[in-house]
């Protein structure tokens, strides 16, 4: 089914307002898991109302909370999220770490304790559209969720990494990626009915690959959403050892660089680590030739002949940006057991029905 961004955008909205948040935090979280769907990230959209309501619940995260500066200098900020909701937290370090770069041409925030920050892109986007280029490194604590290069065991979440270059007049290039096969939203889509995932993006308790999100989850329960921690299987690394590797320095960084903690075996809090270097052409670029050179060398990639006749070679971004359009105009796409559990989660957060059906209906 097909729903239209701006009606979901307004559901997710007033659902966490009813939750507790302030409009304008319920208002940001809605707008940031609709840009997830509407770039094509499913797995980082509103498939994720539920575990967010439950983690409120249940005190894992935050209501209207706001970072603290734990230390603070010229060029570098660690930051302290409280466990406050990533949409919130996450963009006020990323416009501490734009304006320290503008200040000093370079800038590091090492972010810890924050809830889960969602789409990272969107991060690498802000600072992109305020001319600074930006690498985000992220980690999960309390989160296992994949197994390392050569185990069949769970030991580190999905971890991804974003990447930023702006170019003036031009989109950015948007890199976005979980060190994982896929990210684990994307095995909660297809466990709900959504897209299917790549063969042997699964590891079983035996050490089989497989595609089946119930290796993961396990048997699905009627009316119950998938649980990470009911299954026994788990995740593969992307990238063999390259991609094992890559996600443990970004546990180190992260984690246990930021203060946030590294994943690991219970109890361990779950918070997101982040840590973000930001960088500002407009210093850096001493021989200014970036610009120059950024399009030459894009030129030459798209230049290049494509595998298939008639395709093209698409740079970092471009997939997400076709696809927003297209959303925009004709809506997203949800699993009807998606659609069914958001509608339930708005219930139970206090959202009336006669509200949500006049929010369907396209009412004020």
């Amino acid at each position: 089914m097909r729903i239209p961004a701006d009606t979901l955008r307004r559901v997710i909205g007033e659902t966490f307002q009813a939750a507790g948040c302030t409009p304008e935090e319920a208002g940001r979280i809605g707008t940031y898991l609709v840009k997830a769907n509407l770039t094509g990230h499913d797995s980082h959209g509103v498939i994720r109302t539920w575990r967010y309501l439950k983690m409120l619940s249940e005190g894992a995260v935050h209501a209207n909370r706001n970072i603290t500066v734990v230390l603070e200098t010229e060029g570098l900020a660690v930051v302290d999220g409280n466990h406050g909701f990533g949409q919130t937290v996450g963009p006020q370090a990323v416009r501490l770490g734009i304006d320290k770069a503008k200040k000093t041409g370079a800038a590091i925030v090492a972010l810890r304790s924050a809830g889960h920050l969602g789409r990272i892109g969107d991060f690498a986007e802000m600072a992109a559209a305020a001319d600074i280029v930006s690498i985000h490194l992220v980690n999960v604590s309390g989160s296992e969720l994949v197994a390392p290069y050569g185990a069949r065991e769970r030991r580190m979440s999905t971890n991804p990494l974003a990447i930023g270059v702006p170019r003036p007049g031009e989109p950015p290039l948007i890199l976005d990626f979980a060190t994982s096969v896929v990210a684990e939203g994307k095995v909660a889509v297809a466990f709900d009915g959504g897209a299917t995932l790549p063969a042997g993006s699964l590891i079983d308790e035996h050490g089989n690959l497989s595609a089946d999100p119930a290796v993961f989850y396990g048997p699905r329960k009627p009316g119950e959403p998938p649980n990470v921690t009911t299954g026994k299987g788990a995740i593969r690394a992307m990238g063999e050892h390259k991609g094992s590797g890559l996600s443990i320095m970004m546990e180190l960084l992260a984690g246990a660089l930021t203060g946030s903690g590294c994943s690991g075996p219970a109890p361990r809090r779950f918070a997101n680590g982040m840590l973000s270097i930001y960088l500002d052409p407009a210093v850096v670029d001493t021989k200014k030739s970036f610009v120059a050179e950024v399009g030459q060398y894009i030129d030459f990639i798209k230049s290049a002949k494509a595998i298939t006749p008639g395709g093209e070679v698409l740079l970092p971004g471009e997939p997400e940006r076709r696809r927003e359009a297209q959303r925009l105009a004709e809506g997203i796409e949800l699993p009807e057991a998606t659609w069914k559990e958001i509608l339930a989660s708005a219930g139970r957060a206090g959202l009336s029905q006669n509200r949500i059906d006049t929010i369907l209906k396209g009412q004020a």
